[in-house]
């Protein structure tokens, strides 16, 4: 009996997952004359609704003395506008049976809410205040600066190889933006005025620099009148500054110390890889699945499982709009050297630029893909946020249904020749992180 009911199981899951291929994301788009980019997607299955605004600002747009701008707005524009409140701006959508959230990378910034599809018309209007009169002032600057010191703090410095990421794009750019962190250096904002903020606002929260996706339980046309309402007299603002700065070529291998607040040592492998949406990101994409999602991942089941030389083992592709890094990384069992760690690593590594791949793991990991791909656009609010994504980084939305395809057209033999071109000892930084020195005992 148990049997039958996990045949049985097993074959609703994948009819399931057939008829969510086959479904495809219909949404229309259009630009108002301001230069803002709407885009609807009309799902009434259940009755909510997510409102999302993209902005084209990340930390690359930064000044190289004014790190972190980016981020610390992701915090500062929920402190109000001419008609919200100090503080108020949760307040809205939680009382109203809503969530919300914003997050930033070194590409974009990203605000959303999810509401009841009846409240449409507050996460239309909290938007349009974010977007068109903020309050950028000294006193939420003083606010905001405590918080993300606090969260600095929490996620990097505090945090047991927290500084993995930061470590590695210095080293690995020398040239480029995605250099310095996100989370930007506190030195910055601390040296920052008024004035910095306020400018910073004016060139980058304008409409022509941001994409409106909203995805729910929606009437098309009355929501395009409510953004006429809300959206339509914000003023189009000047081109927003972008960096054209191209990153040199690595001509051999960085190798570095860090000492961290650990207690077993990690070695960490970041290579140099080309932007999304290139050919050969999605060949560089596969290989990071390949490596390490789920327990039979090859760095998984070789360095955790096999040789138990691994507590955790890991590859991600870091998917940016400029070309970024794949990084890989292990922490140390016990009694196991960093060198011992880094040559197994090693070893898968160089197993995926000298062997094709067999059909039955290429079958499998095109599947990973697929359920990847799938899984991503299964709530209104993954739909909006895709959508988004593909408009601003590629310029065609449509790529949500469509991007799939790029991925299984990518061959056995693509996969070796993308590892051998990227994964090369001369294209990546090295760094074995390891336990700060014991203080000396106090007398």
């Amino acid at each position: 009996m148990k049997k039958f009911l996990f045949i049985l199981t097993f074959l609703c899951s994948g009819v399931l997952l057939i008829q969510a291929q086959m479904n495809k994301i219909e949404f229309v788009e259009y630009d108002l004359d301001n230069g803002l980019h709407v885009i609807l997607h009309e799902d009434n299955s259940t009755p909510i609704v997510a409102v999302s605004v993209m902005y084209h600002v990340g930390s690359k747009n930064e000044k190289p003395d004014r790190t972190g701008f980016a981020h610390f707005f992701e915090h500062l524009l929920f402190e109000g506008s001419e008609n919200i409140g100090r503080g108020e701006f949760f307040n809205y959508v939680q009382k109203n049976g809503g969530t919300l959230n914003a997050n930033t990378t070194y590409d974009r910034t990203y605000y959303y809410e999810i509401l009841p599809s009846n409240k449409l018309n507050l996460g239309l209007w909290l938007e349009s205040e974010r977007m068109l009169h903020a309050t950028v002032d000294i006193e939420g600057v003083e606010t905001q600066r405590e918080v993300v010191k606090e969260e600095r703090r929490l996620r990097v410095d505090n945090q047991p190889y927290g500084t993995i990421v930061e470590e590695v794009m210095k080293r690995a750019f020398t040239k480029h933006p995605y250099q310095w962190p996100v989370i930007g250096y506190m030195e910055h904002l601390d040296a920052a005025e008024e004035e910095d903020y306020v400018q910073f606002y004016k060139d980058f929260y304008v409409p022509n620099n941001a994409i409106l996706s909203i995805a729910g339980n929606i009437n098309i046309e009355e929501t395009k009148a409510l953004i006429e309402k809300y959206f339509g007299s914000i003023p189009k603002g000047d081109d927003p500054y972008r960096p054209s700065i191209v990153e040199p070529a690595m001509t051999g291998e960085i190798r570095d110390t860090v000492f961290d607040n650990i207690q077993l040592p990690a070695v960490i492998q970041a290579y140099r890889i080309p932007a999304q949406g290139t050919k050969d990101y999605y060949a560089v994409d596969m290989l990071g699945t390949l490596l390490s999602q789920g327990e039979s991942s090859r760095l998984n089941k070789a360095l955790v499982d096999e040789q138990q030389k691994a507590l955790f083992v890991g590859n991600f592709p870091f998917g940016l709009e400029d070309p970024g890094v794949s990084l890989a990384f292990g922490i140390t069992n016990a009694g196991v050297s960093p060198e011992d760690l880094e040559a197994a690593m090693n070893v898968e590594i160089d197993r995926v630029k000298t062997e094709l791949i067999s059909d039955k793991e290429f079958q499998k990991l095109k599947n990973q893909i697929e359920s990847d791909f799938i899984q991503s656009n299964t709530t209104v609010a993954g739909i909006a946020e895709s959508l988004a994504n593909y408009r601003m980084y590629f310029g065609d939305t449509n790529l949500i249904n469509t991007e799939i395809d790029r991925y299984l057209a990518v061959t056995k033999e693509d996969l070796m020749a993308a590892a051998k071109k990227y994964f090369s000892k001369d294209n990546r930084v090295v760094l074995t992180y390891l336990p700060k020195p014991a203080e000396e005992a106090k007398p």
